[in-house]
């Protein structure tokens, strides 16, 4: 039952696929572990020691700027790029065993689906390369596709070629599913549609790894948050955990006479430490705690 993986056509006409077995997941195992994963290009350190850990039947969002090493740390778990240092695994097994077993689905940023053909043959196209893959009409509703399947895909929109690409991940059936600014270039409607077929997967039980950086899409859709910034995990939690710490701003204050205690049971506090006679308050709303403060 799990199938493959279809990182779209590159510009140059290319397009990467993935032989395919069916075999049983191996549940005992990360979805994905990396380990210590450092990337250069050139003199820029794109990836700075990183691990993370996901496991089965997890969504996680992989959180931050651009230029935050998302994009990098994706390519490197599906086996795009090779780190510089340190070890990858994908169900316990290396990405291209992985991939040849039928465990991944990607959708990437890059590339464009192939030209010349129809969107449903498209999507038929990649059905057909494995052997027990997902309803094509299935694949091409969840993502909005049924729409204009009969259209070519060289006059695709930037949002309809997102969401056959989509499409084209998810006619594999994968076990775990890696995204990276999947909204990118789609309308809102467009939106509303990938996230209900999201919103589908995760009833599945299937694990999806999606990068953003839209924190309203990370607490809306994740159960887990990853924050990243230069090439590093900077927080890794719930979004409401997340959301506190992205938020957070610091009052300093000259208060030698008062208790650490009672300024942690001021609204919007979130921690407190003194240095001498100087305070320190990390808040999620520092212009209620400086209110309150004030009086």
């Amino acid at each position: 039952m799990q199938l493959s993986i279809h990182a779209g056509s590159y510009r140059r006409g290319a397009c990467l696929l993935a032989r395919i077995c069916v075999m049983k997941t191996p549940q005992e195992s990360p979805a994905i572990a990396l380990r210590q994963i450092t990337k250069a290009f050139g003199a820029v350190a794109a990836v700075k020691g990183v691990d993370l850990s996901i496991n089965p039947g997890e969504t996680v969002a992989l959180l931050g700027p651009n230029g935050a090493g998302k994009t990098t740390t994706l390519d490197i778990a599906l086996g795009l790029i090779h780190p510089d240092q340190g070890e990858v695994e994908l169900f316990g097994m290396p990405p291209a065993r992985a991939i040849g077993n039928g465990l991944i689905g990607g959708m990437l940023q890059t590339g464009t689906p192939l030209n010349y053909l129809r969107v449903r043959e498209l999507i038929e196209l990649m059905a057909s390369f494995y052997p027990n893959p997902a309803s094509v009409d299935e694949a091409l509703k969840r993502t909005g596709c049924d729409q204009f399947q009969r259209q070519l895909t060289t006059g695709l929109s930037g949002g309809q070629a997102q969401r056959v690409r989509f499409a084209a991940a998810l006619v594999g059936d994968p076990e775990l599913l890696v995204l990276d600014e999947p909204t990118a270039a789609i309308d809102v409607e467009g939106r509303r549609e990938f996230w209900r077929a999201m919103r589908e997967l995760v009833e599945d039980r299937k694990t999806v790894v999606f990068a953003t950086h839209y924190l309203e899409e990370a607490d809306a859709y994740a159960d887990r948050v990853v924050l990243m910034a230069n090439g590093r995990i900077v927080a890794d939690g719930t979004p409401g955990q997340i959301k506190a710490r992205v938020g957070s701003r610091t009052i300093r204050a000259t208060l030698p006479d008062v208790e650490l205690s009672d300024l942690l049971g001021f609204d919007g506090v979130v921690n407190v430490e003194r240095h001498g006679p100087s305070i320190i308050l990390t808040c999620s709303d520092s212009d209620r705690t400086l209110y309150q403060l004030l009086e």
